[in-house]
């Protein structure tokens, strides 16, 4: 089993940052297929940003150019970097891993809530 541990999350002003942190425990053999998902109020669960099996990273055309995903391999940790946020970035953001050939999704954090003020 594995578990994700999301961090980070708050309220922040308009053209503010905040950076997320998921951890993640058990029985890992790669952090490769992590990823960032969101999903706000009466919305559905959206990509934000994930790592690709050829390692490289795709995000979401809302977000592209503001925030940044990153990894820590060695202490099974992703980021995301999120700048210059606003308004319609509040949601819930959930960490998930999955394998990168079949994106089988292995578990889901809990979420951490992002709100953004105007």
């Amino acid at each position: 089993q594995v578990q994700l541990v999301e961090s980070g999350g708050g309220l922040v002003q308009a053209g503010g940052s905040l950076r997320l942190s998921c951890a993640a425990s058990g029985r890992i053999f790669s952090i490769n297929g992590m990823g960032w998902y969101r999903q706000a109020p009466g919305k559905e669960r959206e990509l934000v940003a994930q790592f690709t099996s050829s390692g490289s990273t795709n995000y979401a055309a809302s977000v592209k150019g503001r925030f940044t995903i990153s990894r820590d391999n060695a202490k099974n940790m992703v980021y995301l970097q999120m700048n210059s946020l606003k308004p319609e970035d509040t949601a819930v953001y959930y960490c998930n891993l999955r394998n990168v050939w079949t994106n089988y999704v292995y578990s889901w954090g809990q979420g951490t809530q992002v709100t953004v003020s105007s």
